[in-house]
């Protein structure tokens, strides 16, 4: 039970705001298509897409854990993990690891038993697959970080689909899966800044270290304009939002700012608030602001 425990402390159950107001959001996008949900269904589902959400982010983190225990051995930032520590065994993360992922897709049956919706199960297993690819991914190309964006922009899409499959014919919500794609591609360039000298060694390609700190930093300020003007897209195109949403969105753009210039003044040593307390405002107000214009 200690070794399991370590294992979820690892993963840190609180960064699920970032993906999660997004889920939440491209669900009520889906919901309200056609005017407002039928509550009764409507509530029942964002439990189920809440459980989904935490199932898949913790497959996909523990994954990244059983994955990278060697190279966390000699990085002294996660040295303490459970895995490179000794504090659990690679046996006791594999099989929990196989068994948040049976969960996941059991849960995802749900939609198809309750609503004849049988797509998030069909999905399940290569969602599964894209979510697990990330730390593969940093060992050959240091496009790594637009990937790990997409496996968080997966989150609206899913959502969506999860409530009603139709509305991936809906352009904003595709626009707003590429805003969370290139907001968190955006953050992930800046969290690398903290293991340059550990990638360098170990020949892993993040852009920082595969581009330099100067072209890296220059990358995640255009990814981060490009979030924003895709938000304006989604705002553009989704006739529900309005007033509140557009806040949000200048609001985001100035917290963005207030990252890179915290990054540029102090470097790493206050990444706490520039990766974990910015961006997880960003998140919820986003997300809260598009929930309320939609369903007011």
């Amino acid at each position: 039970m200690s070794a399991t425990c370590s294992l979820l402390s690892d993963i840190k159950f609180s960064h699920t705001v970032f993906a999660l107001p997004f889920a939440f959001l491209g669900a009520c996008m889906a919901g309200t298509m056609h005017g407002s949900p039928d509550w009764s269904i409507f509530a029942i589902q964002l439990q189920v897409v809440l459980i989904c959400m935490i199932l898949a982010r913790t497959s996909a983190m523990l994954g990244n854990r059983i994955l990278d225990r060697n190279i966390d051995k000699t990085n002294p930032r996660t040295l303490g993990r459970a895995l490179p520590s000794g504090k659990a065994s690679l046996k006791t993360a594999v099989v929990l690891f196989v068994s948040i992922n049976l969960l996941f897709i059991c849960v995802t049956s749900v939609f198809g038993l309750m609503w004849n919706n049988w797509l998030p199960l069909v999905l399940s297993l290569p969602v599964l697959l894209w979510l697990g690819c990330y730390p593969l991914f940093k060992r050959f190309t240091w496009l790594c970080h637009i990937f790990l964006g997409s496996s968080l922009a997966i989150s609206p899409i899913a959502a969506a689909i999860a409530i009603q499959p139709e509305a991936l014919e809906h352009l904003p919500i595709w626009l707003l899966s590429g805003a969370v794609l290139c907001w968190v591609a955006g953050f992930d360039i800046v969290y690398a800044l903290q293991d340059v000298e550990i990638d360098v060694r170990d020949n892993l390609k993040s852009m920082p270290a595969s581009l330099g700190l100067r072209p890296a930093m220059l990358i995640s300020q255009m990814l981060h304009c490009f979030c924003i003007a895709l938000l304006f897209g989604v705002s553009m195109f989704e006739p529900h939002f309005g007033t509140l949403f557009l806040s949000a969105i200048v609001a985001i753009a100035i917290l963005l700012i207030i990252e890179h210039a915290t990054v540029k003044r102090w470097g790493t040593t206050k990444i706490a608030l520039t990766f974990f307390t910015l961006n997880g405002i960003v998140s919820l107000v986003l997300g809260v602001a598009g929930i309320v214009d939609l369903l007011s």
